[in-house]
């Protein structure tokens, strides 16, 4: 009865301890040493192309590139040893050969998957959470098959897989046929996630499309890879995929009832996109708070405010509501400035004073023309309006009107046109015989004196 043990020693390290002290091993250790060689001056040559590459186009593939490039050496050390190990066989033993395959395409299987977990998982150079784990349990896994594979065990750990059997609702399974569909599954996932950022770094390196249309064609190119991923995943496991039916059914009855709002926002997000009625950029208004879109999600729309806030508003309102699109065709505003006059003052020479004063405030257009108006006539004075256009008046308006008001005021004083104060008659009637009933107008001047002592007499006020 041949014992574990025996079947070790007769699998790879066996051959390798028979040849060990032949001349064949030398033979192979010369072919080994040459073909790694060979593989680490290519590997360094593609590294070298790969990189220049990345610096003048693909920019977003530098994230993840040094798992990529450390995949480089071992892949290709694989391929050429495999060459050679099949040349050599006609020759001689290729033992050693054979036990330097399992390693270098191992290692090379480990860095290929680390370099798409990280595309998937690591967006623009920010890792995932998902990312160390997928990554460990791929080196465990990668590493517990090259030790079975090289122990000659693999078929005994397969089979012992196959014989632990369990149930699952009305499905009978076994340990090896789940950790096979969790693997295919795994596997097409991130497959699929792969492709789907790939596809969405090229649409966002193309200058002919426009943004919104690269954001809808970018998640609907993601659906559909993970959908075909599900797909083909439930299939290569041997679920039957009309069971999806009843699930849509169900899905259907959901979105009818519990999910209407979230599906509501899904719809408007996309139809926000396809329609480009809002850009990334846009500065809007919408019940009453007024921003810039910084991000178009499928459910709701990031607007930063004019404080710096951000306030994620769902993209049903943005559908439903009057939205105010202030960037859309026009990026100035049209802004007043009111101010009064007295009756004596040189009118003319005060609205020629109020075009001066939005000569050099910044972002104060000069064409349109600001322009005066004479308003109306008030109790007090004459009431003048200024009208001028603000360039990028999105951004705020506030502290240009109060650089044209400082202005208005500076200039005023330096031409002595008075802004009047406001006229108020008090009557005061008093009880006794020897008062008389005394009318006193009171301006905004005389208001502004001290009072005078309780025991003076009144002062004659002119009519």
């Amino acid at each position: 009865m041949t014992t574990l043990s025996d079947r070790i020693l007769s699998h790879m390290l066996g051959g390798l301890t028979r040849d060990f002290g032949q001349p064949g091993i030398v033979w192979q250790a010369g072919v080994l040493l040459g073909t790694l060689a060979l593989a680490w001056l290519l590997a360094r040559w593609l590294r070298r192309l790969l990189d220049l590459r990345r610096q003048t186009r693909y920019q977003t593939l530098r994230f993840g590139a040094e798992s990529l490039n450390k995949a480089f050496f071992p892949l290709l050390g694989g391929v050429f040893v495999l060459i050679a190990q099949a040349i050599a066989e006609q020759f001689m033993d290729t033992s050693l050969l054979d036990l330097a395959l399992v390693p270098l395409f191992g290692i090379g299987l480990i860095y290929l998957v680390f370099f798409i977990a990280r595309r998937v998982f690591g967006a623009h150079g920010e890792t995932h959470a998902w990312l160390s784990l997928v990554e460990k349990l791929v080196s465990l896994v990668v590493w517990a098959g090259m030790v079975f594979t090289v122990m000659g065990i693999q078929d005994d750990v397969l089979a012992w897989m196959g014989s632990v059997k369990f149930r699952i609702a009305n499905t009978h399974l076994t340990l090896l046929s789940l950790l096979n569909g969790v693997l295919w599954v795994c596997v097409t996932m991130i497959v699929a996630m792969w492709l789907g950022a790939t596809f969405e770094e090229r649409l966002i390196r193309s200058r002919s499309l426009d943004a919104n249309l690269k954001v809808v064609l970018a998640r609907v190119g993601r659906a559909l890879f993970m959908l075909a991923a599900v797909l083909i995943s439930l299939s290569l496991v041997g679920i039957d995929i009309t069971v999806l039916g009843v699930f849509g059914g169900a899905l259907g009855v959901g979105l009818g009832f519990g999910l209407q709002k979230i599906a509501s926002n899904y719809v408007s997000g996309f139809i926000i996109l396809i329609d480009r009625s809002l850009r990334i950029g846009d500065t809007i208004n919408v019940s009453g708070l007024q921003g810039m879109v910084t991000q178009i999600r499928t459910r709701y729309t990031v607007v930063r405010g004019l404080d710096g806030n951000e306030t994620l508003i769902p993209n049903e309102k943005l559908i439903t509501d009057v939205v105010q699109n202030q960037s859309s065709y026009l990026t100035r505003g049209y802004a007043k400035a009111a101010v009064q006059v007295a009756y004596t003052s040189d009118v003319e020479q005060a609205m020629a004073l109020l075009v001066e004063a939005t000569q050099g405030v910044s972002r104060v257009l000069q064409e349109p023309v600001p322009t005066p108006y004479l308003a109306s006539f008030g109790p007090d004075g004459i009431n003048l309006e200024l009208g001028f256009w603000i360039e990028d008046a999105a951004t705020g308006t506030a502290s240009v009107r109060s650089a044209v008001n400082r202005n208005i005021w500076r200039l005023f004083v330096e031409h002595g046109i008075s802004i009047p104060y406001a006229q108020r008659e008090v009557r005061i009637v008093g009880s006794a015989s020897d008062m008389l009933p005394q009318a006193v107008t009171m301006t905004g001047h005389a208001a502004n004196k001290s009072a005078p002592p309780p025991d003076a007499p009144p002062e004659p006020v002119a009519r």
